[in-house]
């Protein structure tokens, strides 16, 4: 049976920066600060950092922020974070016009203003950061904040994508799948999946999959299909999961295998919703229907003791914003 695509931008709002880093200059008279938030000791890391704040320290003032933002040493209060972010927002820290433009995105201590956030997200990419230019690249995208520009969203996609943000890689090569705001170039799209897909990213790693396996820009080849399917279906990715159920099934790229086909459908079935449950436990029950017993249990029992591994290197669970 035909092998489903996917063929749309992924929509996601890249989370907060991280603490900041220690080894920048600026932040020498907030060491002994970050040094304690770093050891969870947020009376200590608060102390620190509250009179430097007062003071003007812009790294000291996204500090706080980022406390307030999150309740690490004091009550969780977005209205003084905002505060904050943007005491060092208007001194040019690129974190802070990051984590400013997102409390505008999520309408966090303000009122939710999608051009206000286009703003600042727009001054920290000017200055490299690559959420900011992924975000800006999203907002035009889908028309957020500014006029839709497809043209310039693959502008900011791509200088994320250079300094090696996997998501930014993953949407600048769907622009050049689809051609939209770039001229439609597979050959492209697969060097920027793979790019992408090698970091782990699961979308990145599925789509290179549709690209061996549709030969878009490529020989086909269904064993590098797989490959690439099972890289994202062993993530969790329920489209993938489905695609090498179907090429077990139908010995595609690998010998016929009804037992390994059963699992990777019920495990796709058991994590799509809507249309895409229903298609993928129809799969499911037309293939057992071809099956024995002994097969069936044998896959539901592999079924339930499957768990989803991370990439080498990915943690186990992501970073808080």
């Amino acid at each position: 049976m035909p092998l489903p695509e996917r063929g749309a931008i992924i929509f996601l709002v890249k989370a907060a920066a991280v603490f900041f880093a220690l080894c920048l200059p600026a932040l020498a008279d907030s060491a002994a600060g970050l040094q304690a938030f770093k050891n969870g000791d947020y009376a200590t890391a608060l102390k620190e950092f509250l009179p430097l704040a007062e003071q003007g320290n812009a790294f000291a003032q996204f500090n706080l922020g980022f406390m307030y933002d999150h309740g690490q040493g004091v009550a969780q209060d977005y209205g003084e974070a905002v505060r904050w972010y943007r005491l060092a927002a208007d001194k040019g820290v690129p974190s802070a016009q990051f984590n400013l433009a997102a409390m505008y995105i999520e309408g966090h201590g303000v009122l939710r203003d999608y051009a206000e956030a286009v703003r600042w997200y727009r001054k920290a990419a000017e200055q490299g950061n690559a959420g900011a230019q992924f975000n800006l690249g999203l907002a035009y995208y889908r028309g957020e904040g500014v006029p839709q520009d497809y043209a310039e969203a693959a502008l900011w996609f791509r200088r994320a994508a250079e300094q090696g943000d996997a998501s930014a890689q993953f949407n600048i090569g769907v622009a050049y799948d689809l051609g939209k705001g770039v001229p439609q170039n597979y050959a492209e799209a697969l060097r920027w999946f793979r790019r992408a897909a090698e970091q782990g990213d699961a979308g990145a790693q599925f789509n290179l999959g549709v690209t061996y396996d549709r030969g878009k820009g490529v020989p086909q080849d269904y064993a590098e299909a797989l490959r690439w399917y099972l890289k994202a279906a062993e993530q969790g990715h329920a489209r993938a999961q489905f695609n090498v159920g179907v090429m077990y099934e139908n010995g595609q790229g690998t010998p016929q295998d009804f037992v390994q086909a059963h699992l990777w459908l019920n495990l796709a079935a058991s994590r799509a919703s809507g249309d895409d449950q229903r298609e993928f436990a129809n799969q499911r029950d037309i293939l057992a229907g071809g099956m024995t017993a002994q097969q069936i249990a044998e896959a539901q029992r592999m079924a339930r003791d499957w768990k989803p591994k991370p990439e080498a290197g990915e943690p186990a669970t992501p970073p808080k914003k």
